[in-house]
């Protein structure tokens, strides 16, 4: 357990806010960390941002949520970590695919581990496409951090406030009928990531899904996010497609 210091908190859209603090620890896009909130809880969070300061980026749903909406500069947090498999470029074993033109997909804070790996994986000269999707214009998230790494970024929202009026899905389906992609990536609601699957499998390209599940202990011990055997704090977050599109639960 690292006692961190809040160095700083962002409004980044509605509901939403950015807690940054004092870690050194390295860690790999789409690793999550466990949050202790003294008298409240500890949770699972991923990490939004990887380059120096460190990150979360949270939507306010509850208890803990709440209570780290009302941390100030100067608080201090517990963080253990960071925890699972993040995403690769490599893919999983036997598979041989370039990884030079990637798609991102994802849905309300699912975009918030997508961020970082973006960023990381366009400096290094990937083509970038990314669709994020939310509720509405005023809940999207990091659209502008995903165009500054040169990447095309495509919106939906439910109420066609902003871009298209639907399913960030739908945007995905439609980009992959349009162009060859080495790989997708994706996190947001299981729903969307059910979807997602299929339409890999559909346009036969390789996907790595980052699931949200609640977790308690963050290392494979108390079996609380268990999905067909697996545990998605140890084996995961991050799967391959193929593997959830052979579990029964999924």
């Amino acid at each position: 357990m690292h006692i961190a210091a809040v160095k700083k908190i962002i409004d980044e859209c509605e509901n939403t806010k950015t807690i940054l603090f004092d870690w050194n620890i390295e860690a790999k896009p789409g690793q999550f960390v466990m949050v202790w909130l003294p008298d409240v809880d500890e949770v699972p969070m991923s990490l939004s941002h990887l380059s120096g300061t460190k990150g979360i980026t949270v939507e306010k749903v509850g208890e803990a949520t709440a209570a780290i909406h009302k941390l100030k500069p100067g608080d201090k947090i517990g963080i253990r970590g960071p925890f699972g498999n993040g995403f690769s470029k490599a893919g999983s074993s036997g598979d041989s695919r370039s990884s030079n033109k990637i798609l991102a997909i994802g849905g309300g804070t699912g975009i918030a581990p997508l961020a970082p790996t973006v960023e990381k994986w366009a400096a290094e000269g990937c083509e970038i496409t990314c669709a994020i999707g939310g509720n509405t214009k005023s809940k999207l998230l990091f659209s502008e951090r995903l165009k500054n790494t040169g990447s095309s970024v495509h919106v939906a929202t439910d109420d066609g406030s902003d871009g298209h009026n639907g399913f960030v899905t739908e945007v995905a389906e439609k980009l992959l009928s349009e162009q060859k992609f080495d790989r997708i990536i994706t996190c947001g609601p299981e729903p969307m990531t059910v979807i997602m699957v299929q339409l890999a499998s559909r346009f036969e390209v390789p996907i790595q899904c980052s699931l949200e599940r609640y977790m308690k202990c963050g290392f494979g011990i108390c079996g609380s996010c268990s999905i067909g055997g697996f545990r998605v704090c140890k084996d995961g977050p991050v799967f391959d497609g193929r593997l959830l599109s052979s579990l029964a639960e999924f």
